[in-house]
């Protein structure tokens, strides 16, 4: 008879998720006229961008193009390059949203090629003194009011932790309108509006939920659906409290159940991040499921509290130690927001923060 080992062997890490990969200098050919490339990024869970390349007759259209950075800018023409497409040959570029990781190549190969900007008719950038704030009118009354992300938030907790040069540049940007070179859109789509390149007709669809501005294009034509950070393979994409509407996570719900009604007509999903896959109105469920399963989260935590909380606080229930910070409770924030609209929660409002407790 062997004595028993009380020590356990440390697991073996888990792998990385797909979106996490870095990026590799292979071409995939999704379907005619579709090519997904790769480029690399440097942040937090995110190894690549998919920087889908479309073909027709005038050349090409890309479909998020990186980081604004000179090693974006050297990857592109490589990417292309493989391909077999000089630069001059894109003629329009899809930005999804408003994130850098998708609009921060935009502008730069706009000068190089005098290509299109193509967007939802929504986008713009948070710190742009040019454009009004992304609120539709009859959430306004009910949103509290916005401050900029690195400074303290609408619920009380610390701002996002931003290096201090890019607060700096966005500080001066909105004094200075047109100092920081970004994306001006030249096509702005609206819900259900038709558009034309490599060769067929595509559909776009305002998906608002991860960004309040973001886009995806659909083709009936060859059953594809152009995903952006909307629907991810195998993460799940960050619903921010702080996009100026008044049920974020209620709009995300609808953005998936729109993509998911066009159920078999979706033959391939092409996501911003990870591999494209087949089962879109599936992972569609599974996403909406996972925040369904949030919400009993906080749920129970506010039950076992019996007591007003944080969002701080009500963040450590849902996320790990590692995931805590300023993302983690704008996304706590928008499911107790969530919760209180549905008339589970009340929030209760002090001059330094917000608390939020079950309704008795």
């Amino acid at each position: 008879m062997t004595e028993a080992h009380s020590h356990q062997q440390p697991s073996a890490p888990r792998p990385p998720k797909q979106e996490q990969l870095l990026a590799t200098e292979q071409i995939d050919e999704i379907a005619p006229g579709v090519l997904r490339t790769q480029l690399p990024i440097d942040m937090p869970g995110l190894g690549h961008v998919n920087m889908y390349v479309l073909e027709d007759d005038r050349g090409v259209t890309v479909v998020d193009p990186g980081l604004a950075t000179a090693a974006n800018y050297k990857a592109i023409t490589h990417r292309l390059g493989l391909v077999g497409v000089p630069l001059k040959r894109v003629h329009s570029i899809v930005v999804t949203h408003s994130h850098p990781d998708h609009y921060g190549g935009a502008y730069w190969l706009q000068k190089e090629t005098g290509s299109e900007i193509i967007t939802s008719a929504r986008f713009r950038m948070f710190w742009d003194p040019t454009e009004a704030p992304d609120i539709d009118i009859e959430d306004a009354a009910d949103i509290p009011v916005q401050r900029r992300p690195w400074d303290a938030t609408p619920w009380g907790g610390p701002g996002y932790e931003i290096p201090w040069q890019r607060k700096m540049r966005y500080a001066v940007a909105r004094r200075v309108p047109g100092l920081i070179k970004t994306p001006q859109p030249t096509v702005r789509l609206g819900d259900s509006e038709h558009i034309r390149f490599a060769r067929r007709e595509w559909i776009a669809l305002h998906t608002p939920g991860h960004t309040d501005d973001h886009l995806c294009l659909f083709d009936p034509e060859h059953g594809l659906m152009l995903c952006g950070d909307h629907v991810l393979p195998t993460i799940t994409p960050h619903i921010s409290g702080l996009i100026g509407a008044r049920d974020p996570l209620k709009k995300f719900f609808h953005s998936l159940d729109k993509v998911a009604e066009f159920g078999s007509q979706v033959t391939t999903a092409l996501p911003a991040h990870g591999n494209p896959f087949t089962d879109l109105a599936g992972r569609a469920r599974a996403i909406k499921e996972h925040h369904e399963g949030r919400l009993q989260k906080l749920r129970a935590a506010a039950a076992e509290l019996d007591r007003p909380a944080t969002v701080m606080e009500m963040s450590t229930h849902l996320f790990s130690p590692r995931a805590l910070g300023g993302m983690a409770d704008s996304e706590t924030f928008a499911h107790l927001e969530h919760l209180r609209i549905a008339g589970e929660f009340i929030r209760i409002e002090h001059t330094d923060r917000f608390e939020y407790a079950l309704v008795d």
